[in-house]
């Protein structure tokens, strides 16, 4: 692509076939996908596929989601505007920007610190003050500034982990893939009254949340294909 004209219409072509025809049709995540420049949150030999309808690896075993994954998690959060949002799983940062156009304020963290500063360099320079990258173990969320009105995963876990479910706010939802290499599911958690529960949504394929309560490599690689034998 040449110019930033045709990327805005690479963009527009994805909004429309790839997230309105899905029947994602909130004009506020519409207009954040539509503003976002994906292309920049790209490994620049790569910007030519940054609108395609599908997960690109950014390194480090890391993808950026296929814009509709991305934009149907950003949906099951429910933002209105005003909510304290954390991201499991920066990546490129591509999510961390949505999120930072419909949220009040946005904490992620990221395990890799090469990815992290990558992350935190693009969205400064596009503005997002109000996007904040820290370095860690996700699965231990970022106890800091809880309570989040929505905490959003984008990496597979074997179950929610349980500080994640201690930092979501009364009223809060928590977005994740759960399951093992070969079989998961993206799940939505509701806090009510102090009760959790929770909906299954559509399958999913997600690289393995790391860390505490995560999947430590020996776990996640013994659902190989040798199992389908």
């Amino acid at each position: 692509m040449n110019g930033e004209t045709e990327y805005s219409k690479a963009r527009e072509m994805m909004v429309r076939e790839q997230i309105e025809r899905r029947g994602l049709r909130s004009p506020r995540l519409l207009a954040a996908f539509r503003k976002v420049p994906r292309h920049l949150f790209v490994p620049p030999d790569l910007r030519e596929r940054a609108y395609d309808d599908g997960p690109l690896p950014i390194g480090k075993g890391q993808t950026i989601s296929q814009p509709y994954i991305v934009a149907l998690m950003t949906s099951l959060l429910a933002l209105e505007g005003n909510e304290r949002v954390l991201e499991i799983g920066t990546g490129s940062g591509y999510q961390a920007a949505i999120l930072g156009e419909l949220a009040r304020e946005v904490h992620t963290v990221e395990r890799h610190a090469g990815l992290a500063l990558r992350a935190a360099e693009v969205l400064s320079q596009l503005g997002y003050v109000n996007v904040h990258v820290h370095t860690g173990d996700g699965s231990l969320g970022w106890p800091e500034s809880a309570p989040y009105d929505g905490i959003v995963v984008t990496a597979a876990a074997a179950a929610p982990p349980p500080p994640l479910l201690d930092q979501l706010a009364e009223g809060g939802r928590l977005v994740l893939p759960v399951g093992h290499r070969l079989e998961q599911v993206l799940q939505v958690w509701h806090k009510q009254g102090g009760q959790l529960t929770y909906e299954n949504i559509i399958p999913v394929s997600f690289v393995p949340l790391r860390g505490q309560y995560g999947w430590s490599e020996s776990e996640w690689e013994r659902y190989e294909a040798d199992d389908w034998l």
